[in-house]
C-alpha cells in the first residue's frame, strides 16, 4: 500500500486521477493526523476548514489502517456522493482490494411483502399513485438493491413510500414469507461482511439504541468510525435518545389493524366500531392544539388546555381496541403484530403521563397534522459514551464548524468526549481577497417591530449590488415566509423558495438560472455546495440563537445553571457560533470564489458576545458601510 505522501502529493496517484488537482497542505496533514491517531487508537476531534478536502483525507487513512471501517455522514445524498464520486477515486489512487458498500435506514428499500398487501388494497389510490405502484412493481423484479432512491419518481413525501417499505413496528422479522428475499436483511448481510461501510447518523445512533436494548445490530462493529458532519451529533443523539409516540403511529395502527383484520379474522364484528372510535379519539386530542406548528412543554399544557380530558378519553377508546386484539391475535402474524404495537403504545403513553423525572423531559410538539409525545434526556454525554463504548472502536469527529476561536470545550463537553486527540486546519481558501464581511450597524434592533421591513429593504439593495446570485437566509420559517409574500413584488430576479420543491431540485434550478434568489432556512444554512459566480452574496437575517420558547432548551439552560455554568454564554453562544459558521460557509465553496456576506443583526457588533462569534469566523474584512458591497461587485 502507499504512503500518505505518495497520494496527496503534486506527482502522487491522485494527481494522475483528477483533472486540474492540487496539492493542499492542510488536506495532507489531516490525513497525516488521522493515520497517526487510528496506529496509536487515539480518538481524534478535528476541525477542517471548507476547501480542505476533508472527505479524502479521511478515506485515504481508513483504508491504509485496512481495519473494519464505519463512515458516518450527515444525510443520504452525502452517502451517495461519498459512494459513488470520492471512494471509488480513492480507491483507484490506492490500488485498494477492500469491499465496500453503502447502508441507509429501512425506509429507503423496498418491503416485498407490504408491496404484496398494497398491490391487494390498492382499490383506493388516486390514479397517479396506482400509476406510481405500477412502476415500483415493475422495477421490483429487476433490482439488486431495492434502494427507492433508484426510483426518480417517488419523492420524499409521496404516499406510496410508507406504503411500500416498512418500520421497527410493521416489520415481521423472521416471520415473513418475503424473509429469505427482504432487501434490507439483504443489505445489512453484505454490510456485515464490507470492510468500509458508509451509513449515516440517523442510522449508526438506530444501530447504537438497538444495541444497547438487546435487539440486535444493524451495523457491523468496527475498528475506526469516522463521524463526517460531526456538528450534527449532538442533536441528533438527542433526538434518538429521545422516545417518542406520534398520532401518525396511532392512526398507522389503526391501518395496519384494518388490513390484517380483513386479511386473518373477517368475523371480528366489533372491532370496526371499536377502531373507528379509537380514531375518533385520536383526531379529538390533535384538536386541543391550534394549526401552528409548536413544541410545548408538558407540564404547562397539560394544566392549561383540555388534553386532561382528551388524553383519558383516548386511553378509554384504545383500551376497548386492546381488548379485541388481545382475544384474536393469536388468528395471524398480522394480528399479533399489531397487538404487540398496540401493547408497547399504551404503556409508553401511560408511564409518560404518570412519570415526573428531573433527568427526563417531557414535551409534546406539533407538527403538521400530527401530535408527538416526547421524553428526552437532559444530559446526553453520558448515554453517547456507554452506546459508543459498546463498538469498541477508534473514533474521528470531523467538520468545518466543531471549534470556536480554536477550542473544542464545547462538542466535546456535549458528547462527554475525554482525552481526545485535537486539531485545526484553516481554510486554505484566501478570505482576505476572496470576500467580505458586511455588518450593518443602522438597522433596527432584531427584537424591533422595524426590524423586517428595514431587512427587506437592504436586501433588496444588496440583491440589486449583486443582481441576484444570493442565498438569504433566515433564522425562522415564520420570517421566510413572510419573506417570500413580499420579496417577489421588489425585486425583478427569479426567486426559489424552500418548502416549495424537494431541495434538491430547488438547489439544481438555482444553479442553472442566471441572476436567481434562494430564500431558506436552517437546512439551507448547511451541507450545500454552490460553487462560482451562480452564488456570490449570502444575507443572514438574525443570529441564529435556538428560540427561547423551546422547552428541551428551556429545561437544558435550567439543568446547566443549576450545575454552576453560565447557560448563555457557555452554551447558547457556541450553539449560535457553530450554525452561524455553517451558514458563512455557504459562499466561498471555491479557490476562484468571490462573494459578500451580510449579517443583519446588529446584536453582532454591539453586544459582549459578539466578539465571541466573530472571532468564530474566517478572517474577513468587515464593513460597515453598504457603498462597500457596491464597489466590491461594481
Amino acid at each position: 500500500m502507499k504512503t500518505v505522501s505518495e497520494v496527496f502529493s503534486d506527482a502522487g496517484t491522485l494527481a494522475e486521477l483528477i483533472e486540474g488537482y492540487r496539492h493542499r497542505p492542510e488536506q495532507e496533514e489531516m490525513a497525516q493526523k488521522i493515520l497517526s491517531a487510528i496506529n496509536d487508537g487515539q480518538n481524534l476531534v478535528c476541525e477542517a476548514g471548507t476547501g480542505t478536502g476533508k472527505t479524502m483525507a479521511y478515506l485515504v487513512p481508513a483504508l491504509l489502517s485496512r481495519q473494519k471501517v464505519i463512515v458516518s455522514t450527515g444525510t443520504r445524498h452525502l452517502q451517495d456522493q461519498l459512494y459513488e464520486k470520492d471512494l471509488p477515486l480513492v480507491l483507484e489512487a490506492l490500488s485498494s482490494p477492500a469491499t465496500t458498500m453503502v447502508l441507509k435506514g429501512r425506509s429507503n428499500y423496498l418491503c416485498l411483502e407490504r408491496l404484496d398487501v398494497a398491490i391487494k388494497d390498492s382499490k383506493d389510490l388516486s390514479y397517479q399513485n396506482m400509476s406510481d405502484l405500477q412502476e415500483v412493481v415493475q422495477w421490483s423484479s429487476s433490482t439488486q438493491t431495492g434502494d427507492i432512491n433508484e426510483l426518480g419518481m417517488i419523492e420524499e413525501n409521496s404516499i406510496i413510500r410508507p406504503i411500500i417499505t416498512s418500520t421497527t413496528e410493521n416489520c415481521l422479522g423472521q416471520g415473513c414469507p418475503e424473509f429469505e428475499s427482504c432487501f434490507v436483511f439483504k443489505n445489512r448481510k453484505k454490510a456485515l461482511e464490507s470492510d468500509l461501510v458508509i451509513t449515516n447518523h440517523h442510522l449508526l445512533l438506530a444501530d447504537m439504541g438497538l444495541r444497547e436494548s438487546g435487539f440486535g445490530e444493524v451495523l457491523p462493529l468496527a475498528d475506526l468510525i469516522v463521524f463526517d458532519e460531526a456538528h450534527q451529533i449532538p442533536e441528533l443523539a438527542s433526538t434518538y435518545f429521545s422516545k417518542t409516540i406520534s398520532s401518525r403511529q396511532l392512526l398507522e395502527l389503526i391501518a395496519d389493524t384494518k388490513k390484517a383484520c380483513h386479511e386473518e379474522a373477517k368475523d371480528i364484528q366489533e372491532l370496526p366500531e371499536a377502531l373507528a372510535k379509537f380514531e375518533k379519539s385520536i383526531r379529538d386530542l390533535r384538536l386541543v392544539f391550534g394549526r401552528k406548528d409548536q413544541r410545548y412543554n408538558w407540564k404547562e399544557v397539560w394544566e392549561k388546555t383540555d388534553l386532561s380530558v382528551e388524553l383519558p378519553k383516548l386511553l378509554e377508546a384504545y383500551q376497548v381496541v386492546m381488548d379485541i386484539l388481545d382475544a384474536s391475535s393469536e388468528r395471524g402474524k398480522l394480528l399479533d403484530n399489531c397487538w404487540q404495537r398496540a401493547k408497547a403504545h399504551y404503556n409508553y403513553i401511560e408511564s409518560y403521563i404518570e412519570t415526573d423525572k428531573e433527568d427526563l423531559i417531557r414535551w409534546l410538539e406539533i407538527r403538521g397534522h400530527h401530535l408527538y409525545f416526547n421524553q428526552t434526556p437532559v444530559n446526553i454525554a453520558e448515554t453517547f459514551q456507554q452506546r459508543l463504548n459498546e463498538y469498541n472502536a477508534t473514533s474521528v469527529f470531523t467538520s468545518a464548524s466543531l471549534a470556536i476561536n480554536n477550542d473544542f470545550k464545547h462538542f466535546s463537553r456535549q458528547l462527554g468526549l475525554e482525552n481526545c486527540l485535537t486539531e485545526v486546519w484553516k481554510s486554505p481558501f484566501n478570505y482576505q481577497t476572496q470576500t467580505c464581511l458586511y455588518l450593518p450597524v443602522d438597522l433596527p434592533e432584531p427584537n424591533q417591530f422595524e426590524f423586517f421591513d428595514a431587512f427587506i429593504e437592504r436586501t433588496v439593495k444588496l440583491l440589486s449590488y449583486s443582481e441576484g446570485h444570493a442565498f438569504v437566509l433566515f433564522t425562522s420559517h415564520l420570517a421566510l415566509s413572510k419573506a417570500a409574500s413580499v420579496l417577489p413584488e421588489k425585486i425583478d430576479y427569479p426567486i426559489f423558495i424552500q418548502g416549495r420543491a424537494p431541495r434538491s431540485e430547488l438547489l439544481n434550478q438555482f444553479r442553472q438560472t442566471k441572476n436567481a434568489v434562494l430564500l431558506g432556512t436552517s437546512s439551507f444554512w448547511e451541507g450545500v455546495d454552490v460553487k462560482g459566480e451562480a452564488l456570490s452574496s449570502v444575507i443572514i437575517d438574525k443570529l441564529p440563537f435556538a428560540s427561547p420558547d423551546d422547552p428541551v432548551l428551556q429545561a437544558r439552560l435550567n439543568h446547566f445553571s443549576k450545575q454552576g455554568g453560565n447557560a448563555f454564554m457557555d452554551y447558547q453562544v457556541p450553539q449560535a457560533a457553530i450554525a452561524l459558521k455553517q451558514g458563512v460557509g455557504r459562499l466561498i465553496r471555491d479557490v476562484t470564489d468571490r462573494g459578500i456576506c451580510t449579517i443583519c443583526d446588529k446584536r453582532i457588533v454591539n453586544k459582549a458576545y459578539g466578539k465571541r462569534l466573530l472571532n468564530a469566523l474566517p478572517a474577513m474584512p468587515i464593513t460597515h458601510d453598504v457603498e462597500d458591497v457596491k464597489d466590491f461587485f461594481h
